[in-house]
C-alpha cells in the first residue's frame, strides 16, 4: 500500500550509480514524498544506491535514495521502470516544491498537446495555480 500520493510527471531526470552517470534523457514517471519512479534504458538492481538530480528549478533538486524495484516495460520496448525510495525524509519542503513544478510542467505539455498553446513555464504556473492550487494535496 502506497504511503504517499504520487504526482505524474514528464520532466527529465539524471542519476548516478556509483561512478556510472546515466543518460540525461530518462524521464520521471511520478514523484511523491517517499520516493519516485522513472523510466530507464538500463536495468538497475534493487538495493543499489542512487543519487537523483531533477533539473527543473534552481537550485536543482538532489536526493540520495535506494532502488527498491526495477521492472521491464513493454512501452517502449527495452526500457525499465525503476522505483526509488528517498533516504532522507526531512526534505519534505524540497519534494513538495518539485511536486508542484512537475505538475505545472505536466500542465504546460498537456496544454500544448491538447490546445496547441505554447505556454512559458511562468504562464503555465499562473494558469495551473488559478485552476488547481485549492485542490492540490497539502
Amino acid at each position: 500500500m502506497r504511503l504517499y500520493l504520487r504526482h505524474p510527471t514528464d520532466v527529465p531526470i539524471s542519476y548516478r550509480l556509483s561512478d556510472l552517470v546515466a543518460d540525461r534523457t530518462d524521464y520521471l514517471r511520478n514523484i511523491g514524498r517517499g520516493g519516485l519512479c522513472f523510466n530507464s534504458r538500463l536495468p538497475i538492481a534493487p538495493g543499489a544506491g542512487i543519487h537523483i538530480q531533477i533539473p527543473i528549478a534552481e537550485p536543482v533538486f538532489e536526493a540520495d535514495g535506494l532502488v527498491v524495484w526495477c521492472h521491464a516495460t513493454h512501452s517502449p520496448p527495452g526500457t525499465y521502470e525503476v522505483g526509488v525510495r528517498f533516504q532522507a525524509l526531512e526534505m519534505d519542503y524540497s519534494v513538495r516544491m518539485v511536486e508542484q513544478v512537475c505538475q505545472i510542467e505536466h500542465y504546460r505539455h498537456q496544454i500544448l498537446r491538447t490546445e496547441g498553446r505554447d505556454l512559458t513555464s511562468e504562464q503555465a504556473a499562473v494558469e495551473w495555480i488559478q485552476k488547481n492550487a485549492a485542490r492540490y494535496p497539502r
